[in-house]
């Protein structure tokens, strides 16, 4: 026989109420089924867990601490069900450096408007897809295509390329540079989720030096060091300030391109209006 809530729930419900019949009327049943309940659950777990007598109900050595058990037990079930109860109504919308950079207020408050009913909860979640496939996003936002096909994937804007540099650095003096000018220092790279790879630079023009990075935060702190100089979308260099750090503008490389993904089994609720107002942002 297995442990069953019902078993659980009739446990708890004794202790706390004194009587089988108390618990019987907190729980909705009827006295005889909860103590069948009591039993059946004694005989799954091989031990006694009350002391009977005809004025009281209490607890066994064994039935405190089997107890214990069982409040956690109830009590990650309604997490359970509030998730999903809360689920049906919030949206997770993933990114791992950046969100929408500039756009990303206008995208809240044009959300609440045409997505009342579906709360907006933006997340970080520093994998290649956004935190996808791991569970923890409904949609994302991605600059890079992921090395799989469990997404659906649309394209809904484009963003300019920037350098991140120190204060210090000589192309600090500059209005805008150019991809060769960033090549002629050591490059911070984060080859997993960030939006920059080698191949934004032609053959015999990469940097002679890379540095990886695990993290936007990682990525940050080496270049404001000085250590090194970055190249990422325009969002990133709206998002991310630092003492320390400036951005310039890349004139001679191709736009990051923006997507909305979600995975091909589960797409989120309301898919298409999310995609529509994402892509107005673009506009």
């Amino acid at each position: 026989m297995e442990v069953e809530l019902r078993h659980l729930r009739s446990l708890v419900s004794v202790i706390d109420t004194g009587t089988f019949t108390d618990a019987g009327i907190e729980l909705g049943i009827s006295q005889t089924a909860v103590s069948r309940n009591i039993a059946a659950l004694e005989s799954a777990l091989g031990v006694r867990l009350l002391h009977r007598t005809t004025r009281s109900v209490s607890p066994t050595p064994a039935g405190e601490r089997v107890l214990r058990h069982a409040r956690r037990a109830l009590a990650v079930v309604a997490d359970l069900r509030q998730e999903a109860l809360d689920g049906a109504s919030s949206i997770r919308v993933g990114y791992a450096w950046s969100a929408l950079g500039k756009q990303t207020l206008e995208f809240q408050r044009q959300w609440a408007v045409a997505l009342p009913h579906h709360e907006l909860r933006l997340t970080r979640t520093n994998t290649p897809t956004a935190g996808l496939l791991e569970g923890t996003s409904d949609l994302a936002i991605l600059r890079r295509v992921p090395d799989t096909t469990r997404l659906e994937l649309v394209l809904i804007g484009v963003e300019k390329r920037y350098c991140a540099i120190s204060v210090d650095d000589s192309l600090a003096t500059k209005r805008t540079v150019t991809l060769a000018q960033v090549a002629t220092a050591p490059l911070a790279i984060d080859d997993r989720t960030g939006s920059t790879r080698l191949d934004l630079w032609p053959d015999g023009g990469h940097p002679h030096h890379t540095i990886p990075t695990s993290d936007v935060d990682d990525w940050l702190t080496l270049i404001s060091s000085g250590k090194a100089r970055g190249v990422t979308a325009e969002s990133t260099a709206h998002q991310y300030r630092r003492q320390g750090l400036t951005y310039r503008a890349v004139r001679d490389a191709p736009p990051v391109p923006v997507y909305a993904a979600w995975t091909k089994k589960d797409p989120p609720a309301r898919l298409q209006d999310i995609i529509a107002l994402l892509a107005g942002l673009y506009r």
